[in-house]
């Protein structure tokens, strides 16, 4: 018995094979999205951030794909704007927010440098399931967020 494969089954075959190994060879995902949880501020700029006596106050942020809009709260104030999101790339516009006074110098030196922080992110990755790396335009890490508040 003698089989012949037609010239377009091998170019077929062929593109398969070469985007299963790409996919494959990779392990990322070029899809990685972030909308969804509230992300915590567990890490800035190389420094741990610990958790304040009032959890539900400590610095997050949660992007809602359908409005495009990031909410959440540098610590102190109540922040907003937009944000675009293509693959891993993230951009968060001119953000907004409100104008309350800091309890301590310390809490309001982190909420500068996390809305700084969010405005300067140019890509991010997920580090497992529950963790946000914040990276800039050379790939360095500004911010570690999680999807679990601290205790």
């Amino acid at each position: 018995m003698r089989f012949t494969i037609h010239p377009l089954s091998s170019f077929i075959f062929a593109a398969l094979f070469a985007a299963g190994i790409t996919a494959c060879g990779s392990g990322i995902s070029l899809d990685e999205p972030i909308e969804g949880p509230v992300w915590w501020l567990t890490q800035l700029n190389g420094q741990p951030v610990g958790a304040g006596r009032e959890p539900q106050r400590d610095p997050q942020v949660a992007f809602d794909r359908n409005s495009g809009r990031v909410s959440g709260s540098g610590g102190c104030n109540r922040l907003s704007g937009s944000f675009t999101r293509t693959g891993s790339a993230l951009r968060i516009g001119q953000l907004a927010s409100t104008k309350m006074a800091c309890a301590d110098a310390a809490r309001s030196d982190i909420e500068a440098q996390f809305l700084q922080v969010l405005q300067t992110a140019a890509t991010y990755r997920l580090a497992g399931p529950d963790r946000l790396v914040l990276l800039d335009e050379g790939g360095r890490t500004l911010a570690l967020l999680s999807s679990q508040p601290s205790r």
